[in-house]
């Protein structure tokens, strides 16, 4: 739909009597892509994280005899590259001047507006969207979601052995995992789940889950044990995998949001046409270091 807005573009404003446009302005969904990542900001070209895999057990020191030495090393690096998003639109005078619903033509930013705010939304749910796809991978070389993250003990992983849909039982075994997590040289660290990350499909057995007082659906008096662990329901609209669920965890350096450049709006005027010209521009990038961030199922 590239091209000049022209007299041609909206005929029916040209005319006098018309109720409304309609399709042009819907109510938003509050900002969601926060919720998934740390938002942070940069002040250069693009911003790098490197693994440090740190030092190994004590061993014991014989009496008498020396003690030993270990060495800590960087491994991979994952860089942030800032990407420009942009988007814009051409008016001609005569439209300008005949457009007889001013409404119209003033309310031209708040959709570009809302097309921007689209854009990052769907650039950051891709982030979980691809967590299984080939070909998208964080800097270890692996994608998001896997068990075949490389690490000096071997692989590790941030998946649920047995994919399953989201259930009671289902979200325990994944946080029992993350209970277990451990870090490059085999150590235990101390990961807690924050949030419980889902799409639209999901919500109700979601709150089911998490807010019922006993287990649901049965007839038991058992506590519901999840509820205790206090994860905060996160519904994204833009997730298309229906199955896929996880928890984002507190793990330092995971799933980040570097903003760049805030979202602006410049017009101009093209001397030549007298084509008024607006334009909106947002610069930033996303992904994730620490794969650790985000536990998940990709569904039964």
């Amino acid at each position: 739909m590239a091209g000049v807005i022209t007299t041609g573009s909206h005929p029916k404003a040209l005319w006098e009597g018309m109720h409304a446009f309609f399709g042009l302005s819907y109510k938003e969904h509050p900002e969601e892509y926060s919720d998934i990542f740390t938002m942070d900001k940069s002040s250069k070209n693009y911003e790098e994280d490197t693994l440090g895999t740190g030092f190994g057990l004590a061993p014991i020191k014989s009496e008498g005899q020396g003690i030993s030495y270990d060495s800590e090393m960087q491994s991979w690096t994952k860089r942030y590259t800032h990407t420009v998003y942009g988007l814009g639109y051409i008016v001609t005078l005569e439209e300008q001047e005949d457009n007889l619903y001013e409404i119209l033509s003033k309310r031209r930013i708040k959709r570009l507006a809302f097309s921007m705010r689209q854009t990052a939304e769907i650039v950051g749910a891709n982030i979980i969207n691809r967590a299984y796809t080939s070909g998208y991978t964080g800097g270890d070389g692996i994608v998001l979601g896997s068990v075949s993250h490389p690490s000096t003990i071997g692989n590790q992983s941030n998946i649920l052995s047995t994919a399953a849909d989201f259930s009671e039982a289902a979200l325990e075994d994944l946080m029992i995992q993350i209970g277990q997590a451990k870090n490059d040289r085999g150590h235990q660290i101390g990961l807690r789940g924050l949030k419980l990350l889902h799409g639209v499909p999901l919500q109700f057995d979601v709150a089911r889950v998490l807010k019922s007082e006993y287990t649901p659906d049965t007839n038991n008096n058992a506590v519901n044990a999840v509820r205790l662990v206090g994860l905060k329901p996160v519904m994204n609209h833009y997730l298309t995998d229906t199955d896929q669920w996880g928890v984002i965890t507190d793990c330092p350096n995971g799933l980040t949001w570097f903003e760049r450049r805030a979202l602006s709006f410049t017009r101009d005027n093209d001397h030549d046409t007298d084509n008024a010209k607006a334009k909106a521009t947002r610069r930033w990038s996303c992904g994730w270091t620490d794969w650790r961030s985000y536990f998940s199922s990709s569904g039964a």
